[in-house]
């Protein structure tokens, strides 16, 4: 499993409730942080590295927790893993399965990082759903890498929250895609500024489910019979890796183990 810093670990937190007896080894590309205004090229570069050497580890699924990563390189990921005989789950079409199936009045919202958006992932996942579904996409440029640092929820924050908003409640969505794997920290207040009756699919549950209907289908799901291990794997700065993807978590860490990926060309940040 991986993701570009410790947003990923909402999702890994999901999955080692779901799925408790499996092996978990996820990479947090802090390094590379934040994927959302990345040159694309570049980044699809990175996420060919990043899957060569979980797969070289001998992982037998390999799940992309990061929907930036997945806008832009699932395909990428999968050229990979198929070399190696394993499958990918992703992070936009389960999320967009279950956002079609809940919305009533069929207006979904999207909020993502630049990339994100701008890929049209989410839209084209949605399109793929079978409902004539009326979607909102905003972007959030600034709201990852807020989240990422662990500064204090403030009123800023709160301001930038009710900025991004804006849009989605003028259009009247029902339903929200949390298309960033570090909004399910700030989903309390999304929900406030939205109203409760708006719905928040975030990225956890739909792919620990994915991932275990995967596993199961191709007959390499552990039998329930404990808890298996986790370890970190980071490209960044482990220590501060550690102490906020605690948060992230809500589980212990541990050891986080500093890994190297080949350098290809410097980082250049798109434009904003």
């Amino acid at each position: 499993m991986f993701d570009s810093g410790v947003g990923g670990l909402t999702v890994l937190h999901e999955c080692l409730v779901s799925l408790p007896e499996e092996d978990y080894v996820y990479l947090g590309d802090t390094e590379w942080f934040p994927y959302g205004t990345k040159d694309t090229t570049q980044l699809r570069d990175r996420i060919r590295s990043i899957a060569e050497l979980l797969l070289g580890s001998g992982a037998k699924l390999l799940v992309i927790a990061c929907n930036t990563a997945t806008a832009i390189g699932e395909d990428v990921a999968r050229e990979v893993a198929a070399e190696h005989g394993v499958e990918v789950v992703p992070v936009v079409e389960p999320q967009a399965e279950i956002a079609a199936a809940i919305t009533d009045n069929e207006r979904v919202g999207v909020l993502a990082t630049p990339n994100t958006v701008q890929s049209g992932s989410y839209r084209r996942a949605l399109e793929r759903q079978g409902r004539a579904l009326e979607v909102t996409e905003v972007e959030a440029p600034d709201l990852a890498p807020f989240i990422q640092q662990g500064s204090p929820f403030d009123g800023e924050v709160m301001e930038m929250a009710r900025g991004y908003c804006e849009p989605l409640k003028r259009a009247e969505v029902d339903t929200l895609i949390l298309g960033c794997t570090h909004y399910p920290l700030v989903a309390p207040m999304l929900q406030r500024i939205l109203g409760r009756d708006v719905r928040l699919v975030s990225g956890g549950h739909a792919v620990a489910a994915a991932a275990q209907r995967t596993l199961e289908r191709a007959g390499i799901a552990r039998v329930p019979d404990g808890e298996g291990d986790y370890r970190f794997l980071c490209t960044g700065d482990s220590g501060a890796f550690r102490d906020i993807g605690t948060r992230f978590l809500q589980m212990p860490l541990g050891p986080v183990e500093p890994v190297q990926l080949p350098d290809e060309r410097p980082s250049i940040e798109k434009p904003r």
